[in-house]
């Protein structure tokens, strides 16, 4: 039976790394983040982990080949910085309650053999309705973060999310404390049923705050205009005002 597989690329020395989790979730936020960065960063691929706690399919590229779902990690070295970057990213998170645990587990390894002395964790924070809030809310493992977190515009709400933090985002957090690793978790507030590159944009300018690090945004700042438009024309037919049409442009969504 296969196995959690990683394939090493290059093995990096980096400075007092942080990690940084974007992997798929809610409304997409913490991985349209983490592969703004990547992209704008010119970060480098430097594992890629299989698994068979995947859901069971393979990707089809654009020249119409194929292949098997993976998490990837890339770093990234910070000129002009106390801290040189790792960024986990990926097709899917895992399908199964005992994967989420293994890979997590996987991803602290990883963490630890590189010394990473904190981690970042980004999703949506899902409200259920269209949103104009530009809200950043976080947890996080110890108060001190708590605290610092706050300094930088971070909402911390008793008791929410309500149903907690699922997934990688939320393990990472719970695991890590077990080992000793500083964790939170930045949420942007989105509507949780639309691809948020505007949520995204809110929860990037807060890491990049916290990172110290500028970080050009108009890709996402594009994305984000497109999106309001469709949003717009959304809020239309919801209030009744022109009826939906078989030829309306709704491909961004999902």
């Amino acid at each position: 039976m296969m196995q959690t597989t990683i394939v090493r690329f290059k093995k990096p020395r980096l400075k007092k790394p942080i990690l940084i989790e974007g992997l798929p979730g809610v409304g997409h936020v913490g991985k349209l983040v983490a592969e703004h960065m990547i992209d704008e960063l010119g970060a480098e691929k430097i594992m890629e982990i299989y698994s068979p706690h995947f859901p069971p399919q393979v990707i089809v590229e654009n020249d119409g080949t194929t292949r098997l779902v993976s998490n990837e990690i890339y770093s990234y070295k910070v000129k002009k910085g106390k801290h040189d970057l790792l960024i986990l990213v990926g097709d899917h998170q895992s399908a199964t309650t005992e994967g989420h645990y293994e890979l997590s587990s996987v991803f602290l390894d990883i963490a630890e053999e590189f010394k990473v002395e904190r981690i970042y964790t980004l999703g949506g924070y899902g409200v259920g309705q269209l949103v104009d809030d530009q809200t950043v809310i976080g947890a996080a493992n110890s108060i001190e973060l708590v605290r610092e977190l706050e300094k930088h515009g971070v909402e911390f709400r008793a008791n929410e999310p309500g149903g907690g933090i699922v997934g990688v985002s939320g393990l990472l957090l719970g695991l890590g404390a077990q080992r000793g690793i500083d964790a939170a978790c930045l949420m942007g507030v989105t509507s949780g049923y639309l691809v948020d590159p505007k949520s995204a944009q809110d929860v990037l300018k807060v890491l990049s705050s916290l990172l110290d690090i500028e970080i050009d945004m108009q890709a996402l700042e594009e994305r984000a205009v497109e999106m309001e438009k469709i949003v717009a024309k959304l809020r239309e037919m919801e209030q009744g005002q022109m009826p939906p049409t078989s030829d309306e442009q709704l491909a961004y969504i999902g």
